[in-house]
């Protein structure tokens, strides 16, 4: 039996077509329409609002309509570079214009039940960096994000045009159509995916089995439907054409011969299971055995035949070892874990035997010829000549885009990706531009697609310990963001949870930069002040157990361990003040079961935002969370509290 997998019903705003608001952008007469997640965005002085437009100013129109619940009251505020004005059902509730280190509120308004128009028009600065991020109030409390799940749109032709284009430019980058299509000026500043490269072909007889290269060449869709290697030879010599190369790659070893594995135990396989589960492999995997179809994960019933053997593990312990943009991650585990859990995925994928590849010298020699004459080389590396040739990407009319490697027809040299009907129209919407948007490099946009392409969704808001994708650039600052997804921080955050988060060294500081864009905050965290001594030695007092919030049962402080944990420690306070953007610490602190009401964190502070330890700084909230701030701010240098007696 089949299964259908319960993750294809799992959708982020990014994926559901009317979640997030309408956003209509203008710069110097041209437009272009996106979705947004929420009411923030952060556009560098002199960059462009999206790819398909000039650097420059801009305006930006988002539309749409909020959801809420019931019927209330509410006030927007938005801290912001540049003018705004926000409209409810037709009434203008905020006009506001360059305010940005102090929120301005707007009018009381009305939400009714169910939807609500909202109409926000922001025009950037002339010569400053362009921002904004709205918050609303509801009546006699304090200032939220709003959800951007109460956040829909309707879908327009217009929008429907530029998704299309917008999808194509995608495409064209993923499937490396740059890398025989050269153009002129693609250099630093353009799309970070014009450098993606493609597994090295040097060593690669030593890394991955005969049989399997030649299935693999001969239709890549066929093992992998999410493949973006494209079906090189299709006519009726093709099976032929890819048996001498495999034939060929297979003699490109290193010298060194693999180590055949010993037969692994009962207690290797379950041990490999466990980190399997543990390590949520089955966010990007299918579990080896189950025969299922789900194409948002990939399966691993060919994984046996793929690997020479005990490379696997190799593999494992570095996945961009030959292949810097791969997308698996890297767990940084340790040999006996890689060990385990190759013997778990063998042993659940299809059986198979290796078999020696073949040896005749005029095969291999026409292995070599096809690798160097049919665009191989293009994308893989190898100390060979290419001999491949293709058109200037300048030089592909539009007729060009109607044929070729989009619509592969019968008999055709073109390389097949078989590209769907939605795909091909959507290629040829962006070939229909100036294609001026290879060159650009859109913060916010990149965030966008990659956290989806890099599966980041998959498992953040959908496992236990994971928090929702749509927070981390309101919270983390993109320093620390991108160390962490740099694999620069190995500790675990989370102590108590047994998953780790992988390591993305290739896109780890552009993800970091954009996701922070993405919500309306620089790609680099402005310098604050100098830390307040007498703050700091308040707020000292304030995490510990002798007349403070007693912190430090639950919070390790650098080296000292957490006092009077039950369950779980919490994250160490040692990191907090790099990790954390200001205001989400405020907000956080403030009422934490507004940003995840699932958390042990104890709320602390009244809805008046009063702090209980009245004769503390006289018991003002704001006040009191600046004095923690200025203490963690002192990181690594932190001394620890006073204990209670």
């Amino acid at each position: 039996m089949v299964l259908i997998s319960p993750w294809m019903e799992i959708k982020t705003w990014a994926e559901t077509p009317n979640n997030g608001l309408s956003v209509r952008f203008t710069s110097s007469g041209k437009t272009d329409t996106c979705v947004l997640p929420n009411l923030w965005l952060y556009v560098p002085n002199g960059q462009a609002p999206t790819p398909f437009l000039p650097l420059g100013e801009f305006t930006a129109h988002y539309t749409g309509q909020i959801l809420v619940d019931l019927r209330g009251d509410y006030t927007f505020q938005a801290e912001l570079q540049g003018a705004l004005r926000l409209e409810i059902n037709g009434v203008t509730v905020l006009d506001a214009t360059n305010s940005p280190s102090k929120a301005v509120k707007g009018n009381l308004v009305r939400l009714n039940k169910g939807t609500n128009a909202i109409s926000v028009n922001y025009k950037s600065p002339a010569k400053d960096d362009a921002f904004f991020r709205v918050e609303w109030i509801p009546k006699e409390d304090q200032n939220y994000p709003i959800p951007s799940t109460s956040l829909t749109h309707d879908i327009s032709g217009e929008l429907q045009s530029s998704k299309a284009q917008a999808r194509g430019r995608e495409l064209f980058v993923e499937n490396r159509c740059i890398k025989c299509h050269e153009g002129t000026g693609l250099v630093h500043g353009g799309m970070t995916e014009l450098d993606y490269d493609a597994p090295s072909f040097e060593g690669i007889g030593s890394r991955r089995n005969f049989e399997w290269m030649r299935d693999w060449i001969v239709a890549p869709k066929k093992m992998r439907g999410s493949a973006r290697m494209p079906q090189v030879f299709h006519g009726p010599d093709a099976s032929k054409q890819a048996e001498a190369v495999a034939a060929f790659l297979s003699t490109l070893t290193t010298g060194t011969a693999a180590q055949k594995n010993l037969e692994p135990t009962a207690d290797e396989i379950e041990g490999g299971k466990k980190l399997f589960a543990d390590l949520h492999c089955v966010a990007c995997h299918i579990t080896p055995g189950v025969d299922e179809i789900d194409p948002l994960r990939n399966p691993l019933k060919h994984v046996g035949s793929k690997f020479s053997s005990g490379y696997l593990a190799k593999f494992m312990l570095a996945p961009d070892g030959d292949y810097s943009w791969s997308r698996m991650p890297k767990f940084h585990l340790k040999p006996e874990e890689a060990e385990q859990i190759a013997a778990y995925l063998v042993a659940g994928a299809t059986q198979w035997e290796a078999k020696t590849p073949p040896t005749e010298s005029a095969l291999i020699t026409q292995g070599q010829k096809l690798v160097q004459t049919s665009g191989c080389l293009n994308c893989h590396a190898l100390k060979l000549p290419n001999q491949y040739a293709s058109k200037a990407l300048s030089d592909l009319t539009i007729d060009h885009w109607k044929g070729g490697c989009i619509l592969t027809k019968p008999g055709s040299k073109a390389m097949n990706y078989q590209f769907s009907e939605k795909d091909q129209a959507a290629l040829i919407a962006f070939a229909a531009t100036d294609r001026e948007s290879l060159k650009r490099h859109v913060g916010w946009e990149y965030a966008q697609r990659q956290q989806v392409n890099l599966k980041c969704v998959q498992c953040h808001g959908k496992f236990e310990g994971f928090p929702t994708f749509e927070s981390i650039g309101s919270k983390i600052k993109p320093e620390w963001g991108a160390s962490f997804i740099g694999g620069h921080i190995t500790s675990k955050v989370r102590p108590w949870i047994d998953a780790q988060m992988p390591t993305f060294t290739k896109p780890a500081k552009v993800l970091a930069e954009g996701l922070s864009m993405l919500h309306g905050f620089p790609s680099k965290t402005p310098i604050e002040p100098a830390i307040d001594p007498e703050l700091a030695t308040i707020g000292q007092k304030l995490v510990s157990t002798a007349g403070g919030f007693s912190c430090i049962s639950c919070h390790a402080i650098n080296e000292l361990g957490a006092t009077q944990v039950f369950e779980s420690a919490g994250i160490n306070f040692g990191i907090t003040a790099a990790r954390l953007q200001k205001s989400f610490f405020h907000q956080w602190v403030r009422d934490p079961q507004s940003v995840d009401p699932a958390t042990k964190m104890p709320d602390f502070f009244t809805p008046d935002d009063k702090s209980p330890l009245v004769d503390i700084l006289d018991g003002d909230g704001i006040k009191t969370r600046e004095a923690f701030w200025h203490y963690l701010r002192l990181g690594e240098k932190m001394p620890a509290p006073p204990l209670q007696p």
